[in-house]
């Protein structure tokens, strides 16, 4: 494989610092435009007009086509920023600068395709498996499916659509990943939602389209034969960290980014208030200072446990290691637990905010509800995500043909 000649919008010379100072220097600019991300439900224009300029969609996008490929603590780390201005655009970014990294997986002919033109071209996804259905046929397969949020569509000229090729007899066969662009599926203005609202996370679906081989890749790891094509050209470890086992550490940066946003503002208001019944001040109450703490205790606790798990992967496969199947689920239990504390934290800073925090107009009542929203995510699901860990420790045995 030769490696393209890419020139326009190149941030390969960005490193980690400048970029999270990029990140942090965005948070006043996205708290101002949160409610008309809200609004509009999905990220206005002047908000995708700065991310792009800054080149936070391409953090961990190969070098090669102008991206900055960050070490991997930054797939948390940048939403996680971003997520303190507003947790829509943390979460949009999250999503769709993760397919700029697993796109590195696919020949070098999707690649191209993609980004040969336009290297800021954005992916969108719908990766249930269970939600698309294909057969094979001549050169590719024929795809069919229907799937639901889709975070970023709107900002997005291509989806990565998972589905299950089965044979003749609707047996399973392969789990496939497949990029599709823009003409050959429609977009289902169903985002009318609780939170989240600026994320867009819209429904997708096709009908019986063609997909060439070179578009739909194998997912199915637990095969021994099984090998990512695109590897060959990218060589470094952070694109062979298997996105199964902590895709939901990206957008879990988003909510911590919430959740620090919360404290911001609940510590902020609580110096400036006096309750207005008695005139007490706020921050002498013990119960207020032990809320305070309680919710920064938590949020903390969460960032470094979610880092500490991107950092340790990463440094597994810098060695040539590969995460165990117990390594893999507890990197998805501790994602879920995590999101649980989170929610704690948001839960008892809004209550402090009392009759005021009721209002639309209040920042506090949007992170309040975008936290909940964001909690019913099947990766942040405690009954889902911590008892597969638990039957593996138990000394059972867990399977699946993607992770």
């Amino acid at each position: 494989m030769n490696a393209p000649d890419i020139k326009p919008l190149d941030f390969s010379s960005v490193d980690y610092d400048e970029a999270i100072d990029r990140a942090r220097g965005l948070i006043p600019f996205l708290r101002q435009h949160a409610d008309a991300n809200d609004k509009a439900t999905k990220l206005v224009p002047e908000v995708v007009r700065a991310l792009h300029e800054n080149g936070l969609f391409r953090y961990i996008q190969p070098k090669i086509w102008g991206g900055m490929e960050l070490d991997f603590v930054s797939y948390f780390d940048i939403p996680e920023m971003l997520g303190r201005g507003d947790a829509a655009t943390g979460w949009v970014v999250a999503n769709l600068a993760s397919h700029h990294r697993g796109l590195c997986l696919w020949p070098l002919k999707t690649q191209e395709e993609i980004w040969g033109n336009d290297p800021d071209t954005l992916i969108a996804s719908g990766i249930a498996y269970a939600q698309g259905s294909a057969t094979l046929v001549e050169g590719g397969i024929e795809l069919t499916g229907k799937w639901g949020f889709s975070s970023g569509v709107d900002h997005s000229e291509w989806e990565q659509l998972a589905c299950v090729v089965k044979d003749a007899e609707g047996k399973p066969i392969d789990w496939r990943m497949c990029q599709v662009p823009q003409s050959q599926f429609t977009v289902i203005n169903d985002w009318q939602t609780l939170g989240m609202r600026g994320t867009g996370s819209r429904t997708v679906t096709c009908q019986k389209i063609f997909v060439p081989d070179y578009r739909a890749l194998s997912m199915h790891i637990a095969n021994p034969k099984h090998e990512f094509p695109g590897l060959k050209l990218h060589s470094n470890s952070m694109f062979k960290i298997p996105t199964a086992s902590l895709g939901g550490h990206c957008i879990a940066g988003a909510m911590t980014g919430n959740a620090q946003a919360a404290l911001e503002l609940t510590t902020e208001m609580v110096k400036l208030r006096s309750t207005n019944y008695t005139g007490a001040k706020m921050r002498d109450f013990q119960t207020v200072q032990l809320r305070i703490g309680m919710a920064g205790a938590k949020i903390d606790a969460v960032r470094t446990w979610l880092r500490n798990d991107c950092l340790e992967a990463h440094n597994l496969y810098r060695i040539g290691g590969k995460l165990t199947i117990e390594a893999k689920l507890r990197y998805k239990r501790n994602c879920a637990m995590g999101m649980k504390l989170l929610v704690e934290a948001v839960d008892t800073l809004f209550e402090m905010s009392g009759a005021m925090g009721i209002y639309d107009n209040s920042p506090l009542q949007r992170i309040y509800r975008d936290q909940h929203a964001a909690a019913g995510h099947f990766s942040f699901s405690t009954d889902a995500q911590l008892t597969p860990w638990a039957q593996v420790q138990l000394g059972g045995e867990f399977k699946s043909p993607t992770l």
